[in-house]
């Protein structure tokens, strides 16, 4: 089932500047079927029901599916990714934090910062905690604790995080965590793609059964280092093909099954 968070463009028209952490609290939950979003009452986990009223895709905006207290990604989670940046896969999941600040909506542009003079993309599916869980044993099954899955675009600061080793700062610009459009209930099968476009052309492209470790392997292993909590987000690393984006770039990530993440580029001057 694919569900969004989503807002009216009349109310969006009138705050054309919100942010997508402000526009959020305003925003509206719906179920995605066709080009229809029938909304509904409550979150996108938990208790839903359905308000009656319907919405045109053509009359909306999409929201982050998900307002997280957190966001822990996967750094080296692909064989070939690894090999990309002169390393080799770690022998446990190497995760990392992006702060929320960083997060984005789908069709909002991602500013390339001044102090930077590489921009990579990184197009990864994302799970969205629907459960608070914690200190998950390898015998756990994490699907329970797993409201969906999304696509998140894990935008790097190159130069930075080559130059700092550590990834906080290459990683937590404003605008480096565009994610959704949908959040979708049912994981994909593993041989969907992960795809990244850079302005048409094909970029990166992996099955979900490349990765180093499987999403559930991931979710276990985070859960024994915090607690996450209904929102979260874990984003599960990235495929072989980054490469630079330039102002006036459009990057879109697809995931087979969910759909496409969609984000143009803007240079510094217009930040």
């Amino acid at each position: 089932m694919k569900l969004c968070r989503f807002q009216p463009l009349d109310s969006a028209k009138e705050q054309p500047r919100w942010s997508a952490r402000e526009a959020y609290l305003e925003s509206r939950a719906g179920g995605l079927e066709g080009d229809t979003i029938r909304e509904i009452s409550g979150e996108l986990w938990g208790q839903r029901e359905p308000t009656g009223r319907q919405w045109k895709l053509a009359d909306v905006r999409f929201l982050p599916p998900s307002q997280p207290t957190k966001i822990v990604c996967l750094g080296r989670n692909y064989h070939e990714h690894a090999a990309e940046m002169g390393s080799v896969a770690p022998k446990e999941p190497l995760i990392f934090l992006k702060p929320p600040s960083a997060i984005i909506a789908p069709e909002e542009p991602i500013v390339l910062p001044r102090i930077s003079k590489r921009v990579d993309y990184e197009g990864e599916i994302a799970i969205v905690i629907g459960r608070r869980c914690s200190r998950l044993a390898d015998s756990d099954d994490p699907r329970p604790y797993i409201a969906g899955y999304t696509c998140l675009n894990d935008v790097t600061a190159r130069d930075l995080q080559k130059l700092d080793v550590q990834f906080t700062r290459g990683k937590g610009f404003d605008t480096f965590c565009p994610f959704g459009p949908v959040l979708e209930s049912e994981r994909p099968p593993s041989d969907a793609k992960i795809e990244t476009f850079v302005n048409g052309a094909g970029k990166q492209s992996a099955r979900l059964d490349e990765m180093v470790f499987s999403m559930d392997v991931v979710t276990r292993f985070v859960t024994q280092v915090m607690t996450l909590e209904p929102g979260d987000v874990i984003s599960t690393g990235t495929p072989a093909g980054v490469g630079p984006l330039a102002p006036g770039d459009v990057v879109e990530v697809r995931v087979g099954g969910i759909g496409t993440l969609r984000n143009t580029v803007t240079g510094p001057e217009n930040s």
